[in-house]
């Protein structure tokens, strides 16, 4: 860094001073914001790289030369639910460290609105964005790469184009850790509540239901397998349906964290005991699975780590890097609780 400084008029980056001392970027802001949240010690060793290397904040004349306008657009169908708000305030935070804004554009899953915010977003507006679960078919996302719009997926809603970069989480591999706890814990009768068909999750969630029944020998019912909208109330009402059967499941893997509540919910209003009479087990891990009752055996998604790993993507994209792969898959992790236990004749 010092000898950029002595053999021309570089300018020193958030990211050397960071690493000069020792510090992630994200501190280094919060002491040039004058944020109380540093520790005494951090903050001076900050202050004193600031100085001796002479870095002053200057964020509009460090995009104008850099032809970018320091503004990254986010794409999300809603705001509020825990699911969206996880992988945003991943995002967020990254996007933060890189001295860059967040621009956040929420969707409502309208197919036309997603397209006149992305529209807008690419000429001029932004340097680049991140979309999460697109309405956009695969065509329409290669035709904005064509144009020349930096973007990530992120979780993606339909299978895409392999030049399209995506992250997204290991819905197989989670769902095949589902399905052996409830083999392991001696279920045989497994219904799966799954979310719409064709959709990304759905189909890979499905692969990793039905590759641990066939490892364990199980021939799969049709009739233990329901769609739904994956939110509450369709999973009450699939697992109804399930509990009616003449043979009704002894546990129940639901797509994700609402269905699994749904599910708990129809079991407790015909007096079956969670997880007793019936075992149910949920896809996410978001806040609810904590406080519903029982709390809820389901498999984690890094949720915000998704948010992050496609800010950093996107970085790299935008810096015209090379890297062997578009598509980046984080691992799940089951987190077993109270909802899960052996079938009662056991």
């Amino acid at each position: 860094m010092e000898a950029a400084r002595v053999n021309g008029p570089a300018r020193v980056t958030i990211r050397e001073v960071a690493e000069v001392a020792g510090v992630s970027i994200a501190t280094v802001s919060r002491v040039l914001n004058g944020r109380g949240d540093v520790a005494p010690e951090t903050r001076e060793a900050v202050s004193r790289v600031i100085r001796e290397h002479g870095y002053t904040a200057n964020r509009s004349a460090r995009s104008l030369s850099a032809g970018r306008t320091g503004l990254v657009g986010v794409l999300v169908p809603l705001v509020y639910p825990v699911y969206f708000s996880s992988i945003l305030s991943g995002a967020a935070e990254a996007l933060h460290e890189h001295d860059l804004r967040l621009l956040l554009s929420p969707t409502d899953f309208e197919h036309e609105r997603e397209v006149t915010l992305l529209d807008r977003l690419m000429h001029g507006l932004t340097d680049g964005a991140l979309i999460v679960l697109p309405r956009e078919s695969s065509e329409e996302l290669a035709q904005l790469l064509h144009e020349g719009y930096r973007f990530v997926v992120v979780d993606p809603l339909e299978p895409l184009d392999e030049r399209i970069p995506s992250v997204s989480a290991a819905h197989t591999s989670g769902a095949d850790q589902a399905m052996k706890h409830l083999l392991g814990l001696g279920h045989r009768r497994i219904a799966a509540v799954t979310g719409p068909n064709g959709w990304v999750a759905t189909e890979d969630r499905r692969r990793g239901y039905h590759a641990a029944l066939a490892a364990a020998g199980i021939l799969p019912d049709p009739e233990l397998v329901l769609e739904a909208d994956f939110e509450i109330a369709g999973g009450r009402r699939a697992a109804d349906t399930l509990l009616d059967l003449a043979e009704p499941p002894t546990a129940i893997f639901a797509f994700n964290d609402n269905l699994a509540i749904g599910a708990i919910q129809a079991a407790r209003s015909r007096g079956l005991r969670v997880p007793y009479d019936l075992s149910v087990v949920g896809f996410d891990d978001i806040e609810h699975a904590t406080i519903v009752t029982p709390t809820l055996t389901t498999v984690r998604q890094p949720l915000a780590e998704m948010g992050r790993t496609a800010v950093s993507l996107l970085m790299r994209l935008l810096e015209g890097q090379r890297f062997e792969t578009l598509r980046v898959e984080l691992a799940t992790r089951l987190v077993v609780r109270e909802s899960t236990a052996p079938p009662r004749d056991l």
